[in-house]
């Protein structure tokens, strides 16, 4: 047993001697490719200088013709009109992957249908404005948030397409002018018969309704001047009038109150309900950032390079074999 363990050891030796020589073969065969390369490219300075150059340059050619524009318009789908303003985009999209050039410009009224890439809607969560003055709206999210997460509710399509307000994005090959472009558009959509009647007796409705809360504004303050008056008669009778929120006079000017608040909001909804898709805010022709790897000016150098270093070691291969083949 004595004499075996002096050669167990001897052959552990061996073995971690064998391994050190081959980390060391391992790390000189990377430095001796490491100085393959740069001596590689000090050789070919030249050439992969032009390579380089010349891919920057018609990459920066090429991403100058692809371009592509974006535009935003925020509307107000009023009248309930959000499945309308999403049906009609969803025609639109379809025209332009048919193709169908004479509906874009004869029904939309867009004048280069050609440049026309992209349409699409997206619901806008805003929901203070869906349940401000709608009490039914919060009892509504109340209710649902109570069997899951508020904002997974507030996002999906079965509530966001109930807000009021929408963004169209728009994508072109090229600019566009808002006028011969956007505002056709806009005009197409607010094209139905059937929204257009609502529009005008939705508006009527709303003005009808100012008008009633102005006359009971008078009638209130006809009432609050009569008591003022009172009031000073009283004084000047030396007489105390005692009143507190219980009274009637109280619940008045809140009534009051509650009239003006509302009027106030009848006169913003009148700035929007002159239009059944009533355009916000327009902002047109910003241009696309696609992201780094997709910018050709990028990413053609690198793919010249490597087909001339392709190109070096496949005629490196072929002088070897034939070389071989030669000495055969």
């Amino acid at each position: 047993m004595s004499t075996k363990v002096p050669q167990n050891n001897e052959d552990q030796e061996i073995d971690l001697g064998v391994i050190s020589k081959k980390i060391n073969n391992f790390f000189r065969g990377i430095g001796t490719s490491i100085f393959r390369i740069i001596q590689f490219f000090i050789r070919n300075w030249i050439i992969v200088l032009i390579l380089v150059l010349a891919g920057f340059v018609l990459g920066w050619f090429l991403d100058s013709t692809q371009k592509s524009y974006e535009h935003k318009i925020i509307v107000s789908a009023n009248f309930g009109s959000t499945d309308y303003l999403s049906t009609k985009i969803e025609l639109i999209n379809s025209k332009i992957n048919e193709g169908d050039t004479i509906f874009l410009k004869e029904v939309v009224g867009i004048q280069q249908p050609k440049n026309l890439k992209k349409i699409e809607v997206k619901p806008i969560a805003d929901v203070y404005n869906f349940i401000r003055n709608r009490p039914e709206n919060f009892e509504l999210i109340k209710l649902m948030a109570e069997d899951g997460d508020i904002k997974k509710i507030l996002d999906e399509n079965m509530t966001s397409k109930n807000y009021t307000n929408q963004e169209i994005l728009i994508s072109t090959e090229h600019k566009i002018i808002e006028e011969k472009f956007i505002q056709p558009l806009l005009k197409y959509f607010n094209t139905s018969d059937y929204y257009s009647k609502v529009q005008k007796e939705t508006y009527n409705n709303v003005t009808t309704k100012m008008k009633q809360n102005d006359s009971i504004i008078k009638q209130i303050d006809g009432v609050l001047s009569n008591f003022s008056n009172t009031t000073k008669g009283s004084v000047k009778n030396d007489k105390l009038v005692y009143y507190n929120e219980n009274t009637q006079l109280n619940d008045i000017i809140k009534t009051k109150d509650a009239l003006l608040n509302e009027q106030s909001f009848h006169r913003l909804e009148l700035i929007s309900y002159d239009k059944t898709i009533k355009d916000n805010s327009i902002s047109t022709n910003i241009e696309n950032q696609k992201l780094i790897y997709l910018k050709f000016k990028f990413l053609l150098p690198l793919v010249f390079l490597a087909l001339f270093i392709f190109w070096t070691l496949f005629l490196g291969f072929y002088k070897q074999q034939e070389l071989k083949n030669n000495q055969n």
